[in-house]
């Protein structure tokens, strides 16, 4: 496709949590939990008008579902503050420092003052109905490789609730998360080319990672704002794999090409949508469909001149028919039935017939179809009514939930100013020059140039120092080896590879801290251990810590309880002489190169209480020693 042909425009907009220690308006630990709830709340939210007597869209729509939320909560890490039982606490200085720095190093303008306002969220994800957020920073770039791109603003905001289950006119949340900082970063809608805003967010990634920001699944998510000349703007919120933005792109261009097509044949058929909704129960009262038979009523609708254009395909496996039934089910039901897949799902030809003689529906009009309790079913068709008379329109605005093949479904309405303002319960900061003179002196070193430099000062291979840094381990890797100077491939090896091999065991090293790491390596420096125990030792350090956190460790006691403190070395030349002795013949047949078959029976006899630099050394001179009687 010729993207600048249709006006693709594009832009990215990141949410990043950050690792403060505490949540930003509370004292609360900044982490989630598993373990047992203490207490559930139950609430219901509604919509409010902004100071300027608008309700937001976005909001009024999630209003109408009329659901009840549950807040599962935490006696100790979560608060009043959370369950909006007591009024915020000051913004967390901590997180308004990290989101400094982070706008420092995208070369952002920071705000002279920062308010914190509401924006009004009223789908349960946010116990008050909105979520908390202040405008930081604004009118920054960031250096790519097609040129500059411009960031918008940098907002601070609090995390929403984690979704825990849905239900039947419920949704349960888990306030852990509520709170937590993030930063989101808004770049302009400059960018014309899929494979820019790949590179973009993965530039935006690479310098957040560079900051003390969270890592791992659900710590950092991606929306694209995506628009075409003929189109409007749509937010695809929740993209997770970089790769797939190029893909989902191209996907939602072709959507909205798509629905394009649709309203210009639209207007040549002078298509409408009837405002009426019939009550067809009686026609079905013999149906084969199971969902028809069970359901309390049936209503359909007529589409006039919308024929062969419900089941058209819009997006890869997915018809416009389904846009319809995306909103339906925002209301409790299942799906529609409509007359572009008729006769099917039990409902046979004789009973579509019956009902286009009912409805006085011509060859060029469809008609839909739902089944379910009498309010449901009206409430859900005059969703599909309203997204059908936006087909008119072509591409309604939309926030859209990105879906793992790289296509999306309906959320809700793009939201609109309507819904912010005003928190009257924070009071507004000012950054001091000192402490905006100590951001900038103190800015941390980009992940490039920590790359570049950990290969040249400690000659280690490349894909090592990825994984460090990938893993999130480069500094406790540099302080272990600058401060104990031993050796640093030893030490990357670990942190890049044994710790993902434990994960795969199910033996998790979030307990453990860099002194008791360190405190393992020093035992390897001083010689009273292997390489090859220092695995076995980390394991039994955190097997221990799961059990209890608060328990003192002496790694020394660790390695002498699993019998892993080498040999001294008397003893230890003595065994290997024993294993020279006793293969003798081999020595003599093989001269050194028997040096291998003795090694590998020596160090299984060894079992890591020896290292293998000094067994093979000791191994060399005992063999020599045959070779030369």
């Amino acid at each position: 496709m010729n993207w600048r042909e249709l006006g693709l425009k594009m832009g990215l907009e990141i949410h990043q949590q950050l690792n403060s220690k505490h949540k930003l308006f509370c004292a609360c630990p900044n982490e989630l939990s598993n373990s047992e709830i203490d207490s559930e709340i139950k609430r219901y939210l509604r919509p409010t008008q902004s100071e300027l007597g608008q309700i937001d869209r976005a909001a009024f729509q999630e209003s109408l579902k009329n659901l009840r939320f549950n807040y599962e909560a935490y006696n100790l890490k979560t608060c009043l503050v959370e369950s909006d039982d007591e009024p915020p606490h000051n913004l967390n200085k901590e997180a308004l420092n990290l989101s400094v720095t982070i706008a420092s190093l995208l070369n952002m303008k920071i705000a002279d003052e920062i308010h914190t306002m509401r924006k009004q969220v009223i789908d349960g994800s946010n116990t008050g109905g909105f979520q908390r957020t202040a405008l930081i920073a604004t009118d920054g770039y960031l250096n790519t490789n097609n040129g500059k791109i411009a960031i918008e603003n940098l907002c601070l905001e609090e995390d929403a609730a984690r979704r825990i289950a849905t239900g039947d006119g419920f949704t349960s949340f888990r306030l852990d998360r509520l709170g937590i900082p993030l930063v989101e970063i808004t770049t302009n809608p400059s960018m014309h080319d899929p494979q820019e805003v790949k590179e973009v967010a993965y530039i935006l990634g690479q310098i957040l990672r560079s900051t003390n920001v969270k890592r791992g699944l659900g710590t950092i998510r991606q929306d694209l704002n995506i628009s075409i000349s003929e189109g409007s703007r749509v937010e695809i919120k929740g993209v997770q794999d970089l790769d797939l933005i190029p893909k989902m792109v191209e996907l939602e261009v072709e959507r909205q090409l798509n629905l394009i097509k649709i309203k210009n044949e639209l207007e040549k058929r002078d298509a409408k949508v009837q405002g009426n909704i019939f009550n067809v129960g009686e026609i079905f009262k013999n149906t084969g469909s199971k969902i028809i038979a069970s359901a309390k009523s049936v209503k359909a609708i007529v589409l006039k001149g919308f024929a062969g254009l419900i089941g058209m395909e819009i997006q890869e496996n997915l018809r416009f028919g389904t846009e319809l039934a995306d909103y339906a089910k925002k209301h409790g039901v299942y799906g529609i039935f409509h007359s572009d897949e008729l006769p099917a799902y039990g409902i046979n030809q004789e009973e579509v017939s019956n009902l286009k003689e009912f409805l006085s529906v011509t060859e060029e009009d469809s008609f839909v179809i739902v089944a379910h309790e009498e309010e449901i079913a009206i409430s859900a068709l005059k969703e599909v009514m309203k997204r059908a008379e936006m087909a008119f329109d072509g591409v309604p605005e939309e926030t859209r939930k990105a879906l793992e093949k790289g296509t999306s479904e309906y959320m809700r309405p793009l939201a609109t100013a309507s819904r912010m303002y005003l928190e009257t319960d924070i009071p507004l900061l000012k950054i001091s020059k000192e402490n905006m003179d100590d951001i900038l002196n103190n800015l941390p070193e980009l992940i490039d140039e920590k790359r570049n430099r950990l290969i040249k000062e400690y000659n280690i291979s490349e894909d090592l120092i990825n994984q460090l840094i990938k893993r999130g381990y480069a500094d406790e890797f540099e302080e272990i080896v600058n401060e104990l100077k031993v050796n640093p491939t030893t030490v990357a090896s670990f942190y890049a590879y044994s710790i993902t091999e434990f994960k795969r065991e199910k033996i998790f090293i979030d307990q453990l801290n860099i002194n008791e790491v360190k405190s393992t390596f020093k035992l390897l420096k001083d010689e009273l251990i292997s390489k090859t125990a220092i695995n076995n030792i980390i394991k039994e350090i955190a097997i221990l810590k799961e059990k209890n956190p608060n328990i003192k460790i002496e790694t020394k006691e660790i390695a002498k309880k699993l019998n892993l403190l080498v040999l001294p070395g008397d003893d230890l030349r003595n065994i290997i002489t024993e294993i020279v002795n006793k293969n003798e013949e081999l020595i003599k047949e093989r001269q050194m190169d028997a040096l291998g078959s003795l090694m590998g029976i020596a160090m299984k006899e060894f079992k890591g209480k020896a290292d293998g630099k000094t067994v093979n050394k000791i191994l060399k001179e005992e063999i020599e020693k045959v070779l030369n009687q």
